[in-house]
């Protein structure tokens, strides 16, 4: 028998815990790092400016976020991704198995 691609437990982890601190994460990146005004984030992650405030407050996706080399290559591609209208590729389940990865 095939083993399953996705393991439901920890996709749900991921979307409740892990997803909110990497988007913080991005947010940060493309804001501090990369000097990218806050509207812009904004408008290309299709959220509200007062969100793109709280993460960068972390009063959204506060908490540790511990990155591997691999993560944070992941949320290079992630930030690249966003800035060049979406030319390159990342999914959720690549940040998944990233993070499987990690676990192991």
């Amino acid at each position: 028998m095939k083993r399953p691609l996705c393991d439901i437990m920890l996709c749900d982890e991921l979307a409740r815990n892990y997803l909110p601190r990497m988007r913080a994460e991005l947010v940060c990146r493309l804001v501090q790092k990369q000097g990218v005004r806050q509207s812009e984030v904004s408008r290309r992650l299709g959220i509200s400016r007062a969100a793109i405030s709280q993460y960068l407050s972390r009063k959204r996706g506060s908490g540790d976020l511990e990155l591997s080399d691999d993560m944070a290559e992941m949320l290079d591609r992630w930030a690249f991704t966003v800035m060049n209208d979406g030319s390159g590729s990342i999914t959720i389940c690549d940040i998944c198995r990233c993070a499987k990865k990690e676990r192991r």
